[in-house]
C-alpha cells in the first residue's frame, strides 16, 4: 500500500467534474478520482474551516464513530474496477478492525474531518500506468 494525501480538488466547470487528487506522501504519483458535487462540497468546507450550524452527513459520521467508541483507522482505496473506484473504511473498536465498504469520496471526506490516513494499493497504480 502506497500512503496518499489530499492534494487538491479540481472543479471542472465544462465537463461538470469534480476530481480529487491524491499525491504519493513520499513521492511523486497521483491519483485523480472523479466525484459527486456533494462530496466536493462537504471536503471543501471542512478544509475551509466552514462550521455549519447543524452537522451534515459526513460530520454526523465522524459524530457517531467518536460517540461509539470506534476509530476511523485509515481508508484504503483498494480497488478500480471498470472505471469506478472502490474503498474500504478499517474501523478499530476494542482492539478488534473491521473493515467496511464505502466509496472513496466518503472516505475521503470523513478521513479529512478524522484526520485519518489514506492509502491507496499499488496494483491500483499499476493498473493506470501499466507498470509494476
Amino acid at each position: 500500500m502506497i500512503e496518499v494525501e489530499l492534494s487538491r480538488i479540481i472543479i471542472d466547470e465544462q465537463k461538470k467534474e469534480q476530481i480529487v487528487v491524491l499525491k504519493e506522501k513520499n513521492g511523486t504519483k497521483l491519483l485523480p478520482i472523479v466525484i459527486g458535487i456533494n462530496e466536493a462540497a462537504a471536503i471543501r468546507m471542512k478544509l475551509s474551516g466552514f462550521v455549519p450550524p447543524r452537522p451534515l452527513t459526513h460530520d454526523l459520521i465522524k459524530n457517531l464513530i467518536e460517540n461509539l467508541g470506534v476509530s476511523l483507522e485509515k481508508v484504503v482505496i483498494d480497488k478500480l474496477v471498470d472505471s469506478t473506484f472502490h474503498a474500504k473504511l478499517y474501523i478499530r473498536r476494542n482492539g478488534e478492525t473491521q473493515m467496511i465498504d464505502a466509496r472513496p469520496s466518503d472516505s475521503i471526506a470523513l478521513a479529512v474531518r478524522t484526520k485519518s490516513r489514506l492509502f491507496v494499493e499499488d496494483a491500483i497504480f499499476e493498473q493506470l500506468t501499466g507498470k509494476s
